[in-house]
């Protein structure tokens, strides 16, 4: 759950949340439908700043409203861009000199010889669609050898990628030094004694970069910021409200004499595919007169071509055109690299974004540059290619009166394949049946008063389901987790006909489809849509049995997101994905009320169970799902997983009539119970391993034994637990174990389910509201953060939080 994250991608912090508004959120939701098609806004008020991808990067989403000649910007912000002194690889290819063999000392001097080395092309490294010069090996030293005409430029800073340890040398000199990697450029001011080592005429870069494992990467540039210029006739919209459901971010903001009603709607309706997998977000803009006067109103929205690209220096092709009524942009790179890269850090740069609208004589739509700053005042040129272009809409709404008037806008992203399956790309689910994104585009604007009211239905029931078992501020953790768990996924179907509903692993390794994410994710998807949690196992099922994956236990990932061609993360976790496959398959089944699942799978759960009876009580030294804390022998929390397990194997055993496979497991299983107490007990607790008392852990695997009524563990044991956990919470939750003061929200919100009473239920998930509404990470929210200070430590935007729903499926399973 994991694993390397990417420091270099953590956002700035800012205070507390400073706005009175209806919702508070770390990040607030616009446009979210799979980890590359996801919009959010990061701040308290839309207007304060650039809307961007979960990654962090630039989305940019820009809207204004002009009343009676007076122009409001009432979303988005202009970005700081940077001006090119000395291209980066991203920008232009350059050729520099490379080796991969350690050189004399004086490699680094302007005027070393270094004819006998390699050339390459940046960038360099082994980032698959990125690196120019592959390089696989623990070291390399680059020389980059450049030229200035002049040295007329104010604040120049190094844009430099490097994983992981870098040494950079100007001419000579040492200017940076950094132990760690960073996965995405880096901007670093040069102090004045470094700009003075600059020359007119020749300079060298010579830059040496180990790599520790994983990524390697060697990027080197020189820019200055390119702050745009405000257009001072343009004034800051007032934001009145802000509000979020389980499918809608809704504001209020007010114009002047109009107020606005904006409202975001992506529609992942989780009991309808076709239209959750429909790539089609609204944005509904409605206008009134707020003084009882009549007032010209015009409405603007800017969608940068960004969201088409990996990073904005790719070159764009874009076009406008009509379809069956529809006034359509149409953007993408014009590389169009399909399938090309994975990784983490990654946006997609294939396929290609639309900005839709009925046509209407009202309506004007064009496309720019990116730096126009008063759309409804300039004339703009349509330009077809170009580097981060502006796809525009005008729509004139007229005179605005009392009564509303209201203009949609439609984003949506054709991305042409969506995955590769071993081997084979595949289609997104939408276009399985050979629909085109016109054709969808079309429907979504036909039936958006229908999909509409279907949300509708959705956001109640996420809100009222939550509130019955749990109160008002876990209903509002759940309504905060449903559209990011959902858009951490991408569904399509397998070449065998399966539904794959494949996640990604955000903000760590990028994995896809790792079965120790799909774990905490799980109950959302129990609850609402067993068939969307089928399609988060069955491709770790085909793994092991096509005899692609040979070994007793299921494999950690099906690769790096976007590629599903088999596991890449380098260590295997053994005891934590058996138990985690075995859990689930029983769980899909008692959501059915049928075992089918369970007796599709039967032989492969036979091997996996007969693993976890030789070696899951007393794990070994290995990772489990928390191996950001490290390898862990004798892992108590990981022993009741495998306990759990064969708990669900038994139960299926005994209701398929195996019996002498249930009177087996059974005898196995209770005997496990028995021992784990014995061997686990520390005093007033259980530990954190069986050979270290004084220490403790939070056992929220022991989650499934209450909410699937299997009732082997007695219930005095979570009675002690949450007792012992009570004494050891900070002002933002529970500590994951005592090695550490910080914690995982999803496993916080499994422990709180083992409590027997609302009243220390809710001594759990208070801290978690208090964490959600005060965290300073302004980002999607991330469920690995800090007890005592609120910040986040690593991961954000990810699949997990569909684990806040556990009291839900508590719930659902009690009926069952």
């Amino acid at each position: 759950m994991k694993k390397i994250f990417l420091v270099a991608l953590i956002l700035s912090q800012v205070a507390y949340f400073s706005f009175s508004q209806n919702t508070q959120a770390p990040a607030f939701p616009l446009i979210t439908h799979d980890p590359y098609f996801s919009i959010w806004s990061t701040s308290d008020k839309l207007n304060d700043s650039p809307t961007k991808h979960w990654s962090g990067t630039d989305h940019s989403l820009m809207g204004m409203l002009k009343v009676d000649g007076t122009i409001y910007r009432f979303m988005g912000a202009k970005s700081i861009g940077y001006k090119n002194i000395l291209p980066a690889g991203d920008d232009v290819n350059y050729a520099a000199k490379y080796t991969e063999t350690e050189p004399s000392s004086d490699w680094k001097n302007p005027s070393f010889d270094d004819a006998n080395w390699q050339n390459g092309v940046a960038p360099f490294g082994n980032r698959e669609g990125v690196s120019k010069t592959l390089w696989k090996s623990k070291n390399i030293w680059m020389r980059r050898e450049f030229t200035l005409d002049n040295l007329n430029f104010k604040d120049p800073l190094l844009k430099l990628q490097h994983d992981d340890i870098v040494k950079v040398y100007l001419n000579g000199d040492l200017i940076y030094d950094a132990g760690c990697c960073a996965g995405k450029y880096l901007y670093l001011p040069l102090t004045n004694e470094v700009k003075s080592k600059l020359k007119k005429g020749k300079n060298v870069f010579a830059i040496h970069v180990i790599n520790t494992g994983g990524e390697a990467l060697l990027d080197v540039g020189i820019v200055e910021k390119n702050i745009p210029v405000s257009d001072t006739k343009i004034q800051m919209a007032e934001q009145k409200s802000v509000k979020l459901n389980a499918t809608q971010t809704l504001y209020e903001f007010a114009c002047g004499k109009v107020n606005l009603s904006l409202t975001f709607t992506s529609p992942l309706l989780i009991n309808d595919l076709d239209i959750m997998a429909r790539p089609v977000s609204y944005i509904s803009a409605k206008v009134k007169s707020n003084d009882g006067a009549s007032h010209a109103v015009q409405l603007y929205l800017g969608a940068s071509t960004d969201i088409a690209t990996n990073h904005d220096s790719q070159p764009i092709s874009a076009q406008k055109y009509t379809n069956n009524n529809l006034s359509i942009l149409k953007a993408g790179t014009t590389e169009q690299p399909i399938l090309k890269k994975k990784g983490d850090d990654l946006r997609i740069d294939w396929g290609y974004m639309y900005v839709a609208t009925p046509t209407s004589a009202n309506v004007k739509q064009s496309i720019s540059t990116n730096d126009v700053q008063n759309p409804f005042q300039t004339e703009i040129s349509d330009v077809s290619t170009g580097k981060r272009l502006m796809l525009n809409t005008i729509a004139d709404m007229g005179k605005v009166a009392s009564t509303s008037k209201e203009q949609v806008i439609m984003l949506a992203y054709d991305d042409l394949y969506a995955i590769q399956y071993f081997g084979t790309n595949l289609l997104p689910w939408w276009k399985e049946n050979g629909s085109t994104i016109e054709q969808q585009l079309t429907l979504a604007s036909k039936d958006y008063s229908t999909i509409v009211k279907k949300c509708e239905v959705i956001n109640q029931t996420i809100y009222n389901d939550a509130l019955k078992v749990g109160g008002e501020k876990y209903a509002k953790l759940c309504e905060l987790a449903y559209r990011q768990s959902i858009s951490a996924h991408k569904l399509v179907k397998s070449p065998q006909g399966e539904i794959l509903f494949l996640s990604k692993e955000n903000f760590s390794n990028g994995s896809i489809n790792t079965v120790d994410v799909t774990y905490p994710s799980a109950p959302l998807f129990l609850i609402y849509n067993p068939d969307l949690m089928k399609g988060m196992l069955n491709g770790i099922f085909y793994y092991s049995e096509s005899g692609k994956w040979a070994k007793p236990f299921p494999a950690h990932d099906l690769g790096t997101y976007p590629l599903a061609n088999g596991q890449t993360y380098g260590e295997d976790m053994p005891v934590e994905e058996c138990g985690n496959m075995m859990i689930l398959a029983a769980a899909i089944c008692k959501a059915e009320g049928n075992n089918n699942y369970a007796k599709k799978h039967w032989k492969t759960m036979n091997i996996w169970a007969d693993f976890l009876a030789k070696d899951g009580f007393d794990p070994a030294n290995q990772l489990c799902t928390d191996d950001f804390a490290g390898h862990l022998a004798r892992n108590i929390n990981l022993s009741a997983k495998a306990i759990v397990a064969l708990e669900t194997y038994t139960q299926l055993a005994k209701e398929l009539g195996e019996t002498a496979t249930y009177q087996k497991y059974d005898a196995i299983t209770k005997g496990f119970v028995s021992k784990w107490i014995e061997m686990a007990k520390d005093g007033d607790h259980y530990a954190l391993t069986f050979d270290k008392k004084g220490t403790w852990s939070q056992k929220y695997n022991l989650v499934w034994d209450k909410v699937m009524n299997l009732n082997y563990f007695p219930k005095e044991v979570f009675e002690t637990e949450i007792k012992y956990y009570l004494t050891k919470q900070n002002e933002f939750g529970l500590p994951l174990d005592s090695r550490a003061t910080y914690t995982k929200s999803d496993w916080v919100i499994w422990t709180s389910v083992l409590a027997n009473n609302p009243q220390d239920f809710n001594a759990f998930i208070n801290p978690m509201y208090t964490y959600a509404t005060k965290t300073s990470s302004r980002v999607p929210i991330s469920d690995w953060h800090e007890t005592k200070t609120g910040k986040m430590v690593g991961f954000q935007a990810r699949s997990v939080v569909g684990g806040y729903f556990m009291k839900v499926l508590e719930q659902k399973f009690k009926n069952k």
